[in-house]
């Protein structure tokens, strides 16, 4: 069998005869008339009157029959079958054609279409043109790769062997489509923030460091858009969102890639409360249009997305599983019951951040239908607002299903004073070794002291949502092109 390097030799040579045959191998433009579905839409009327039409795509299979030749030609609408044959296309063409063509060439055909004896529509040729040669063959079984990796580096012939995977992909941009419909609907204007940030805040992760040389400063990519976006509640916008990549210095896992997707929006004179009705709202309308259903299938199992969903309080939650009360533990006493429990933790964590590992460990698998966990301990989120009733609680809540984290919100935190307290709390935590802690943001703070509305933020990591609609373990195959290791290390 020969090898890559082999085959690739092969087609050099034909690539080098195509060319002293005067034929450009990759010509500026095609000719094409229709795309294969709108011909194959049409196909009846179109073989009734004998028109004919220029199709193209890239060759996907090819069979000869002594003067004749069928092909599967694909295109990014569909795929058809051609057929050449030899007496219509002449003798020295024909020739011409299997002696320097391959599968995985792209072409452009004209002719007229013609129906099979076993009833397949068929494109008869006419004429045939090259469009773009291609160097390297398709590997020939795909499916059965063992390296399921090689998917994720090479995604376009994943994408060209697999239509499962075109599918997802389909789905993905037709979430975010509706999500944009269903905000821009609402009144929510789309807005751009900055992802290269003197200070990176937002969220509690590692951040990804650069240098801007012109202004000599260090930058960094940002983690998330919320301190940016509540600047703009301060300016006098009432809802904003914004849908972007955001990049984590932090572990890599099925529920985690270093860069990721995200929705934030925020909605001055709303509450958490109000997040969650709009939450219902926003997710059942988009599996009605993108899916049809509301019951979906994840790994075997049924997810039921119909309105309304159920709300437990965390505490709650962690009483049920684990027969802790976390609001009667202090921070030495809690670090003990987890420790019993097996759950590690950083020593320089606190109250919130250790019963979050217990959390995840014991609770949140425990969940499966969609649910609205709420009420969070004070320190999970710094820039949360506390319940008025019950201080030591946030007025928050996570959205789970299926053990993924999809959406996390909460009543926005609008007190400077209180603000610029948790964030002097975080810098402690920081400079005792935390690497994931908030950092003092003073520009912010300002912002702050010029008055910020009471309001709601509300973040939705998109390739989650994606995993889950489209029945995938990981985000990998959901991220067209994610984080992977240089193939050989």
């Amino acid at each position: 069998m020969a090898t890559i390097s082999e085959l690739r030799k092969i087609r050099l040579e034909k690539l080098k005869t195509i060319e002293k045959a005067g034929i450009l191998a990759y010509p500026e433009k095609t000719k094409r008339t229709l795309t294969i579905y709108a011909a194959l839409e049409d196909f009846n009327k179109l073989a009734k009157a004998e028109k004919e039409i220029i199709l193209a795509g890239r060759i996907k299979s090819q069979r000869g029959h002594g003067g004749a030749t069928f092909l599967d030609i694909e295109d990014g609408s569909g795929k058809i079958q051609a057929f050449l044959k030899k007496d219509r296309i002449g003798e020295k063409g024909y020739k011409f054609f299997l002696d320097n063509f391959d599968i995985g060439d792209f072409i452009e055909v004209r002719g007229i279409f013609f129906q099979t004896k076993a009833g397949e529509k068929t494109l008869e040729a006419a004429d045939y043109k090259i469009l773009a040669k291609s160097l390297l063959p398709l590997p020939e079984k795909w499916h059965g790769l063992q390296d399921v990796e090689d998917r994720f580096r090479k995604r376009y012939l994943d994408l060209i062997f697999n239509s499962e995977v075109k599918k997802k992909f389909e789905i993905r941009s037709k979430v975010i489509k509706e999500i944009r419909e269903f905000l821009n609907k609402a009144g929510f204007l789309e807005v751009e923030t900055p992802v290269l940030q003197p200070i990176y805040g937002g969220a509690k992760a590692k951040p990804f460091k650069t240098h801007l040389n012109v202004l000599d400063m260090d930058l960094y990519l940002r983690i998330s858009p919320e301190l940016y976006l509540k600047r703009l509640l301060v300016g006098g916008f009432e809802k904003v969102y914004e849908i972007g990549r955001v990049f984590r210095n932090e572990g890599m896992d099925r529920s985690h890639n270093p860069d990721f997707t995200v929705l934030e929006f925020y909605w001055a004179y709303a509450d958490y409360k109000d997040l969650m009705k709009l939450t219902e709202e926003m997710i059942e309308g988009l599996l009605k249009k993108v899916l049809g259903t509301l019951e979906i299938e994840y790994e075997s199992k049924k997810l039921n997305f119909q309105t309304p969903w159920p709300r437990v309080e965390y505490g709650q939650l962690v009483r049920k599983y684990t027969g802790l009360d976390i609001e009667e533990l202090n921070l030495k006493g809690l670090g003990k019951e987890a420790k019993k429990l097996g759950v590690s933790f950083d020593e320089s964590a606190n109250k919130a951040e250790v019963a979050d590992e217990i959390f995840k460990k014991f609770c949140r698998p425990q969940i499966w239908q969609p649910t609205f966990v709420t009420n969070y301990p004070v320190g999970a989120f710094p820039l949360a607002k506390s319940q008025e009733k019950s201080p030591q609680k946030l007025a928050n809540f996570q959205l789970i299903a299926a053990d993924w984290e999809l959406v996390n919100a909460f009543s926005e935190l609008n007190d400077p004073i209180e603000q610029r307290k948790r964030f002097e709390e975080q810098e402690k935590y920081f400079k005792g070794g935390l690497e994931e802690a908030q950092r003092m943001d003073e520009d912010y703070i300002e912002a702050l002291e010029y008055g910020m509305p009471p309001a709601a933020g509300f973040g939705l990591g998109i390739d989650r949502l994606v995993a889950l609609l489209t029945d995938s373990h990981s985000l990998r195959e959901v991220i067209l092109f994610p984080t992977m290791r240089p193939e050989g290390g």
